[in-house]
């Protein structure tokens, strides 16, 4: 799902791609994906993602990049 409406504390400008992701662990965990365009086009299913973490005040939340080919 791509999210065009403002939610605290990111840029409202910014559109929020959020995503239920499997873990490789079995579990599911929705978060956001970070690192490409928010474009269906560009969010096939089953895209191979890695974590991130981004520092949100003082917290860090896991969010998800897609995985880089040169890290295969």
């Amino acid at each position: 799902m791509i999210n065009h409406r403002p939610i605290p504390p990111f840029d409202p400008t910014t559109p929020i791609i959020v995503a239920l992701v499997e873990l490789d662990e079995g579990p599911y965990l929705m978060s956001n994906v970070i690192g490409v365009a928010a474009d269906p086009g560009s969010l096939p299913l089953d895209l191979e993602l890695e974590v991130t973490f981004v520092e949100r005040g003082d917290m860090k939340l896991p969010m998800f990049t897609p995985l880089q080919e040169s890290a295969r």
